[in-house]
């Protein structure tokens, strides 16, 4: 306590107002040279005030949790429902595909078998015509060989006579 005694006598012995400065700015420089960390003390008022705030804000964050979590429940029940919503209208979209692909089978089938009808009609077709056009073909070269043969039965007829009449022009006295 000494030094607080002392600290009095020399303002109130001190002759003006700036010396009276000076010696209490001395005053500080050695308590703070005695305390260098003296700002950060914490007194229990502070402590308390601080407790407060933070159990103000703790509840606060509690409150703004507790409405995350209600906020959170209250989406994801929406969000199963409109996952089913969506299971129920793919299921129908499915179905309903599935039911169109069936009936493309269906369709598809008739117009094999429809096709595989007309194609054997065709081949049948080809057939016929082509024992059509092999008869009429065999008929024709069978003509064509019949007429051939009279052609050239008249042309060796004919070349005979020829060759006889050049004979009894060459020879016309000798035979009797």
């Amino acid at each position: 306590m000494t030094s607080v005694i002392d600290l009095y006598e020399k303002l109130r012995l001190a002759p003006d107002e700036t010396a009276r400065a000076r010696i209490i700015a001395e005053a500080f420089e050695a308590l703070e040279n005695r305390y260098p960390h003296l700002d950060y003390l914490v007194t229990t008022r502070h402590l308390s005030e601080t407790e407060l705030k933070l159990t103000k804000e703790i509840e606060q964050v509690r409150l703004e949790v507790e409405q995350v979590r209600t906020e959170l429940k209250t989406t994801e029940l929406k969000l199963t429902k409109e996952i089913e919503q969506v299971r129920l209208d793919l299921t129908k979209e499915i179905e309903q595909v599935r039911l169109e692909v069936e009936q493309v089978r269906s369709e598809l089938k008739a117009t094999e078998l429809k096709l595989t009808k007309e194609i054997e009609q065709v081949r049948l077709e080809i057939v016929q015509a082509s024992e059509r056009t092999r008869s009429e073909t065999l008929t024709a070269i069978a003509e064509s060989k019949a007429s051939l043969i009279k052609w050239s039965f008249l042309f060796w007829l004919s070349q005979m006579g020829a060759i006889l009449l050049l004979l009894w022009r060459l020879f016309p006295n000798r035979g009797g």
